[in-house]
């Protein structure tokens, strides 16, 4: 059998995520807010969101169609989350995919509402467009994306982690929670909306929400490493910012090798999670591998 080629498999499914968001979001009157939620985003990036819950839907004996819509609504929600976490009020980042940020280029004001438009557009988007699913399973999805950007989700990880900024008590318990809602929660949630849309059971929901929020962990981790060790240019946003905002980060606490080390084994415990699908979960396994090998 031949070896699963990631490379090709991550090229194609970009560029069919590409191709749907840019047809999502015409431009309308008032013309600047559009623009200012097109800026953001069309702006690149892996678009690891869709593609994990195109790949559980495909695994599960969906299909691309019965998943687009949902998979395009995560990436208007992942890239609310950024346009908002830029801002001067949280992060205060000047560059994003490399280049200025929503806010430095529509101002403040427009940026917040291309956040909430993008948010509210995502729900009214995936509930139009998708096609061929069960209604009972896209409430699920509603839902799940719902509770996933709440207080419960990414909100509270956000709030959490704008309250620990300077404190030089942070422990390992709080770190967690901060990454396992602000980031874990909305990959998450991009893997199980795939297997909602394809009517996943109970074992299959449970074994992909250990994979994920296994991922979702190695994946923060991850992160930190590479705002010590990358270059802006590497990472299309500033590096060195957690150092900068007085942020306590993994390696922070544990060092940068026994970071490696901790991340390396989430993403053991993710692939054995999958080890019921057999080499139907090829994509999946490969993503997470490719979690801790990427470079940005």
């Amino acid at each position: 059998m031949p070896s699963f080629n990631l490379k090709d498999y991550l090229a194609h499914r970009q560029a069919l995520v590409e191709a749907k968001l840019n047809e999502s979001l015409p431009v309308a009157y008032p013309e600047k807010i559009y623009e200012s939620m097109r800026y953001s985003l069309l702006a690149g990036g892996k678009r690891l969101r869709p593609i994990l819950c195109l790949a559980t839907c495909e695994l599960l004996g969906g299909t691309l169609e019965m998943a687009m819509p949902t998979a395009c609504a995560l990436e208007m929600i992942h890239t609310m989350s950024l346009i908002h976490d830029d801002l001067p009020a949280m992060d205060n980042d000047d560059f994003r995919r490399g280049k200025p940020t929503n806010h430095k280029v529509y101002g403040e004001d427009i940026a917040i509402l291309a956040g909430d438009g993008l948010l509210a557009y995502a729900f009214e988007y995936l509930t139009i467009k998708t096609q061929n699913v069960d209604p009972r399973h896209l409430l699920k999805v509603v839902t799940r994306l719902g509770h996933a950007v709440s207080a419960a989700g990414l909100v509270g990880g956000q709030v959490v982690d704008l309250d620990c900024e300077g404190k030089p008590d942070v422990t390992v318990e709080t770190l967690n929670f901060i990454h396992a809602h602000k980031t874990g929660a909305l990959l998450e949630a991009s893997v199980l909306s795939g297997a909602d849309l394809a009517g996943a059971n109970e074992e299959q929901i449970a074994r992909l929400k250990t994979f994920a929020q296994n991922i979702g962990l190695a994946f923060q981790i991850i992160d930190d490493i590479l705002d010590i060790t990358a270059t802006s240019e590497e990472l299309g946003k500033t590096a060195g910012k957690d150092l900068t905002a007085q942020k306590t980060t993994y390696p922070s606490l544990w060092g940068l090798e026994e970071s490696k080390v901790q991340a390396d084994q989430l993403i053991t415990q993710a692939k054995a999670a999958l080890d019921i699908f057999g080499s139907q979960a090829a994509p999946l396994l490969a993503i997470a591998d490719f979690i801790t090998a990427r470079k940005s």
